[in-house]
């Protein structure tokens, strides 16, 4: 999965009409249109900040906990969101590194759910299969239940800018929008690994299946026998292989996440998200209706080790591509990608091969948490000038995620 996000806008005669928009592993977000750019306000004395705790949950050496927990503290009312950033910290409220606790990753998901519920459960994943909550996905063409997520990183979370510049905002709380009887709710997703006195540190990360000694995922379907690692073989109460003798405490950790955002108001261009996966195995269709997309994206994927020769002229990266047929566009706002460790970065270019953004990692140097060595603590982020990217309606984009193959890397993103 290549989250890469982009924020779109769509200016009309370098002004602004009504308000009907559209939101982008790449993340895009995407602005389609309000008022004229040279009257646009700055919200910067307008944005308020909050700071939320998930609900409570424990680790050991080599567990593994990949949660979802509904109805979190989140700002309320008919605002505009301006940024949404998390990470692991334990009780005392210590930032823990990822040498110890392995952020996989956190997804943020916006839903509605019925008034009538009385008792929510935190962490069954199915809730919002019911007529009782009803998910309410971004604007990426992903399907079914993959990638309709609002926010979402892994262990690079502490160094990626989720900033959306002025004046833009994601519009979330309007009122207008709850089907009667509803209310909105937001759901965070937790996905952390526990490595203190693994084996093997980042075999864990990746989730491999023969260090958690696992056959069959956590619905009790057997794993076919060519997936070697990933989410199938980590799932919820896993525990990965520990080093011979060694015991250590549990201990409590919370997921922390920071938002702002500003109340809404007409000095806000409202933007949408567009996420867009690199497994993605597009297929078309026609009918009397005119063409379908069935988007199959798979969110993860194994990058086998290249061959001593390519190891020795230093050729060894792995290219994954996709091309994407985008059919409502808009400009460019923001872009970013997400990577697993060995990736090198990830590229979105337009139908005529322009560059629309590159997305890189940096990797830690330390053992401080932020700057964890062999671990990517970052992703570069995209930031045209508004108006200067602009995607077509129709236009195909591809999509590549590039990663160092001089070992196998399992279950990469």
């Amino acid at each position: 999965q290549i989250p890469t996000t982009m924020l779109f806008s769509r200016y009309i005669n370098m002004c602004f009409v009504r308000r009907d928009f559209v939101f982008s592993v790449a993340i895009l977000l995407l602005l389609f249109a309000t008022t004229c750019l040279g009257s646009f306000l700055k919200t910067e004395n307008k944005i308020k900040s909050a700071v939320f705790l998930s609900p409570k949950f424990e680790l050991g050496p080599g567990s593994v906990i990949n949660r979802y927990y509904y109805g979190i503290d989140f700002p309320k009312g008919h605002i505009a969101l301006k940024s949404f950033n998390a990470e692991v910290v334990d009780e005392a409220g210590n930032s823990i590194p990822l040498h110890e606790t392995y952020l996989h990753h956190w997804v943020v998901a916006r839903y509605h759910q019925s008034k009538h519920v009385t008792h929510t459960e935190n962490d069954t994943h199915r809730m919002l299969h019911n007529s009782n909550h009803v998910m309410v996905r971004n604007s990426g063409i992903c399907q079914e239940n993959a990638l309709g997520q609002y926010f979402g990183l892994g262990s690079e979370t502490r160094g990626t800018e989720t900033r959306v510049p002025d004046p833009f905002g994601i519009e979330v709380g309007n009122p207008e929008v709850v089907p009667e009887g509803f209310e909105e709710k937001w759901m965070v997703n937790v996905h952390a690994i526990d490595t203190r006195g693994a084996e093997d540190k980042m075999g864990c990360t990746e989730c491999k299946c023969e260090l958690y000694n696992v056959t069959v995922d956590k619905y009790g379907r057997t794993i076919r026998p060519d997936y070697v690692g990933g989410l199938l073989c980590c799932s919820d109460y896993a525990q990965c292989k520990l080093k011979e003798g060694f015991e250590g405490p549990k201990r409590s950790l919370y997921l922390r996440y920071t938002v702002k955002w500003v109340d809404w108001d007409d000095s806000v261009v409202p933007v949408k998200i567009y996420i867009l996966d690199v497994t993605d195995s597009l297929k078309l269709s026609n009918n009397s209706k005119g063409i379908n997309s069935d988007h199959n994206c798979k969110v993860e994927y194994q990058v086998d080790s290249c061959g001593t020769d390519h190891k020795e002229g230093n050729g060894c990266v792995d290219v994954m591509k996709t091309s994407l047929p985008l059919q409502t566009g808009g400009y460019v706002i923001y872009g970013v990608a997400h990577q697993h460790s060995g990736g090198i970065g990830s590229t979105l270019y337009g139908q005529d091969g322009r560059v629309i953004c590159s997305s890189i990692p940096s990797y830690g140097n330390g053992n401080e948490a932020g700057n964890e060595s062999g671990y990517i603590v970052g992703m570069s982020t995209c930031y045209p000038k508004p108006g200067s990217m602009k995607i077509m309606d129709g236009e195909t984009l591809t999509l590549e995620s590039n990663y160092n193959s001089t070992k196998e890397h399992t279950g990469v993103m």
